[in-house]
C-alpha cells in the first residue's frame, strides 16, 4: 500500500505472536483467518492487550448481526469483502488521520476524580488507570466534554464511530452501558450518566444535597 509499510501475517496465532501491542499505527483484521478466528484476535487485541489502535474489519459476511458484533467488540470500521482498494485506503488514511489528530500532546483535563489523558488516550479514577476500550474511550470523552447536555445516539455514531453505519442503537447502548459500569458514573458516585427516553445519554455531576 502506498505510503504504508504493511507486516502480513497468515493467521491469528501468527499475529498474536508476532505483534507487541503498540507496534502500529492500524491493524486490518479478516473475519475468516484460520485458526484462530478475527473476531477472536479483535477480543484479544482489546481486551487483553487494552490495545487503543484502530482497528478495520475485513469479511465477506454482509450479516448486520456479525458487523455489529464486531462493532461491539472493539472495530472502528468495517468493510465486506471484496473490497475497493481504492476505498480502503481512504479509509485507512482517514483513520490514522483521526487517531493522529486524538493523540497530539495536550495537558490532561480533570473532571473531580477523573482525569482524562488525550495525547495517551487513558482515564484515571483517583489516580488509577481504568481499563477501557478505544471506543468507550472515546465515549468518555464526548461525555466529560459535553457534561450536562444531551448527546443524541446519532451524535454519538457520528463522534465516535465516524461511519454512516445502519447499525442498531443497542450497540451504543452496550458501550454506555460498559463505560457506566467501568468508570463508575452512577448517583452513589456523585454522577450519573442517564439515559434520556427517546433522545439519547447525559452526564451530570451529583453535588451532595442532590443525592
Amino acid at each position: 500500500m502506498s505510503d504504508h509499510h504493511c507486516d502480513h501475517f497468515s493467521s491469528g496465532e501468527a499475529f498474536l505472536d508476532g505483534v507487541d501491542g503498540d507496534s502500529h499505527d492500524l491493524f486490518i483484521l479478516d473475519w475468516e483467518l484460520p485458526g484462530i478466528s478475527g473476531i477472536e484476535v479483535l477480543k484479544h487485541i482489546r481486551c487483553e492487550w487494552y490495545c487503543k489502535i484502530p482497528v478495520l474489519f475485513t469479511t465477506t459476511r454482509d450479516d448486520k448481526e456479525d458487523i455489529v458484533m464486531a462493532l461491539e467488540l472493539g472495530a472502528d470500521d468495517y468493510m465486506v469483502k471484496p473490497v475497493d482498494h481504492k476505498e480502503m485506503l481512504a479509509r485507512i488514511s482517514a483513520m490514522v488521520r483521526r487517531y493522529s489528530s486524538s493523540s497530539i500532546e495536550e495537558q490532561p483535563s480533570v473532571f473531580g476524580e477523573y482525569t482524562v489523558d488525550i495525547r495517551e488516550r487513558k482515564i484515571l479514577n483517583r489516580g488509577v488507570e481504568v481499563e477501557l476500550t478505544a471506543k468507550e474511550f472515546d465515549l468518555a470523552v464526548c461525555f466529560f466534554n459535553d457534561m450536562g447536555h444531551i448527546l443524541t445516539r446519532e451524535s454519538l455514531l457520528g463522534l465516535v464511530w465516524g461511519i454512516n453505519a445502519d447499525i442498531t442503537t443497542r450497540t451504543i447502548d452496550t458501550h454506555v452501558s460498559r463505560l457506566r459500569k467501568k468508570l463508575g458514573l452512577i448517583p452513589e458516585n456523585g454522577w450519573h450518566l442517564e439515559s434520556i427516553y427517546h433522545h439519547g445519554y447525559r452526564l451530570i455531576r451529583r453535588v451532595a444535597s442532590d443525592q
